[in-house]
């Protein structure tokens, strides 16, 4: 396996889909990087030389935030939100949608599973 910005790259798949693995690097950016490293993305990484190797680990270093600095990043800018108790800051201190999507019904990705309310019992002679 080749290892990447700290993560295990699969072997079997092709450099363009196995660099998506790393966050913070999806399709669109695979594609530029492989283009700045002189590399096939059609390639199976097991067929990759250890050069190339290098020059794909050289392009996503100088130009890219990616791993753990992009998630420390992320993580600081919502912590910055809430400090500020900006509006958005609030929503994910509730743990609901920040992005204006509805609540009243849907949204049970962020709110977790949904709870039933028992109804009233009946009074029984």
């Amino acid at each position: 396996m080749a290892r990447i910005a700290g993560v295990n790259i699969p072997t079997a798949k092709k450099v363009g889909i196995a660099l998506t693995y790393i966050y913070g690097i999806g399709l669109y950016r695979s594609k530029q990087i492989c283009e700045k490293a002189n590399v096939d993305r059609g390639v199976p990484v097991s067929r990759l030389s250890d050069d190339e190797i290098r020059r794909i680990r050289e392009a996503i270093d100088s130009s890219y935030s990616v791993e753990g600095d992009l998630r420390m990043e992320v993580s600081l800018n919502v912590k910055n939100l809430i400090d500020m108790k900006a509006y958005r800051g609030i929503r994910h201190i509730r743990k609901l949608p920040t992005r204006g999507q509805r609540t009243h019904t849907n949204a049970r990705t962020r709110r977790g599973k949904a709870v039933a309310i028992a109804g009233k019992k009946k009074v029984t002679k």
